[in-house]
């Protein structure tokens, strides 16, 4: 047993799972050694853990070359459906290879569909094929718990529009029936997470949250996952743990660079939001070495908008320098962004004017995003819009046009109110009704800033910045009664705080 396995063991306990992935009953004609190495694959495949899963799919198919669901199970690594990303080439040629019909109904209804996710037309109109294709199969073996898990996990990825309530709940039914059979499902508690991961159903996701790192303590996404739930309740200290597990787990397997840099980017916003800036200055510091040893863009993005982040939330100095080149367009942005408003607060004017023109130039054809879905371009060029604005707002304000900043940050945040509630670090980094609140504070219109805050907390709650402006703006107003409860409540978020940061928030509440 490695350190690892011996430390989750301690930590969660296995479950009687020796590879600590969670359990899945998935029947097949595969012979006993194919069949060992497809339940493996499809266990990864409900960790998204899609390159290790076709390692074991392919093992499956060399061992047995007539298994179609191996063939199957490897066609399904190519899909990405919560990212909306897919290689229909690959998954084709790997479909391809299958020279012999499946064996039962139930497996060709499998091939069937998966050759519908990677057939004709565009991917919008294969999704929703895909999705109808997997109704049929749960609907014709309903005591499928495989059939259910990824029916629902289809259904979510045809949520091209954004988040679609309406389908991200029924989602969310499929994955609880398939939980009243079997609570410790990994693929329902998986996909049941990412159903609820927003602010408004999240408390529904409490208990697979609760659950699912524990069923699979081997996967770092596992680990990752419950912190969608935390963060979309400001559940601070969850999330933070929630993390430091994934990032633990990512070490001890291939997921360092895909799951566990994404963990470092929640780790470093919870452990922001606890007050505890000096460890998130580490856990940057983290990044920014692990970035440096193997300079991919995945690197080099989690490490722009980690830099970004930890600037706006702290207010420390942001280096103007960095090179975002073959970044998406809300990467690039928020590194533009974050360097213009540490510009203007060190004074620097010209400097922030200069990169507002930068952010201005950003290319806005829905190509330039870089994403692979129209949602996510649509989504991208929003976003950057929205920085954009922030940062003209600020030089306004900058240059005393208060009245034209107000008028334009009431522009950003109508297009922030137009985006679907979402989960984790915000995009854009700094949210807009607390960029306006804080504006609205400094002018001395404390009732208006007060409005802004709590709206900003609708969408991210008890989110730090803006428990502080609401704090702030109440004190101001002459409501000390609410300021204090406010106060009060961020100190139990910063418990664990840095000193500086307690000590400021007891000498606010001194001058109550």
């Amino acid at each position: 047993m490695t350190v690892l396995a011996f430390y989750l063991t301690l930590m969660f306990g296995l479950q009687g799972q020796p590879d600590g992935l969670g359990r899945v009953v998935f029947p097949t004609s595969g012979p006993a050694e194919a069949q060992r190495h497809f339940e493996r694959g499809v266990l990864l495949l409900h960790g998204f853990d899609y390159r290790q899963a076709r390692t074991h799919f392919v093992a499956a198919r060399e061992a047995a070359p007539t298994f179609a669901m191996a063939y199957w199970g490897e066609a399904m690594t190519y899909n990405e459906p919560i990212w909306f990303a897919q290689d229909r080439g690959l998954a084709r040629a790997a479909l391809q290879r299958l020279q012999t019909t499946p064996p039962t109904s139930r497996e060709r209804a499998y091939l069937a569909a998966v050759q519908t996710l990677y057939g004709e037309g565009s991917k919008e109109h294969r999704d929703f094929e895909y999705a109808t294709a997997m109704r049929r199969l749960h609907e014709a073996y309903p005591d499928d718990n495989e059939a259910a898990a990824f029916y629902a996990l289809a259904l979510l990825g045809t949520s091209h529009g954004g988040r679609d309530y309406r389908t991200y709940m029924k989602a969310a039914a499929v994955a609880e029936a398939v939980l009243e059979k079997d609570p410790e499902h990994p693929g329902a508690l998986h996909y049941a997470l990412h159903a609820y991961d927003d602010p408004v159903h999240a408390p529904l996701g409490l208990r697979a949250a609760r659950i699912y790192a524990r069923v699979a303590p081997a996967s770092a996404h596992a680990q990752h996952m419950p912190s969608h739930i935390f963060v979309a309740m400001g559940m601070w200290d969850e999330a933070a743990r929630s993390n430091e597990a994934a990032w633990l787990a990512s070490q001890d397997s291939q997921a360092v660079e895909s799951g566990g840099y994404h963990a470092l980017w929640w780790l470093q916003y919870a452990y922001l939001q606890q007050g505890r800036f000096t460890a998130a200055r580490q856990v940057l510091e983290t990044m920014e070495q692990k970035a440096a040893a193997q300079p991919t863009p995945l690197g080099r993005f989690h490490v722009v908008q980690m830099r970004a982040m930890y600037a706006i939330e702290t207010g420390e100095a942001h280096p103007a320098r960095i090179d975002t080149s073959g970044l998406d367009l809300p990467a690039r942005a928020a590194h533009l962004f974050a360097a213009g408003a540490d510009a203007l607060n060190g004074g620097r004017r010209q400097e922030a004017e200069v990169l507002l023109g930068a952010l201005r130039s950003l290319p806005r054809s829905p190509t330039a995003s870089r994403s692979p879905d129209a949602h996510h371009e649509t989504g991208d060029l929003r976003a950057v819009s929205i920085m954009e604005q922030q940062l003209a707002a600020l030089l306004m304000m900058a240059d005393g046009k208060s009245g034209d900043a107000i008028a334009l940050m009431k522009k950003a945040v109508a297009a922030e109110d137009s985006t679907p509630y979402e989960f984790g670090p915000p995009v854009p980094p700094k949210p807009a009704h607390e960029l306006l609140g804080e504006m609205l504070l400094n002018l001395g219109r404390p009732d208006l800033a007060r409005v802004q805050f709590e709206l900003a907390l609708l969408r991210a709650p008890k989110r730090a910045l803006s428990l502080l402006g609401l704090a702030r703006a109440c004190a101001e107003s002459g409501n000390t009664t609410e300021a204090r409860r406010t106060y009060d409540e961020l100190k139990r978020m910063w418990r664990l705080a840095d000193p500086t940061l307690l000590k400021a928030i007891d000498e606010s509440m001194g001058r109550l």
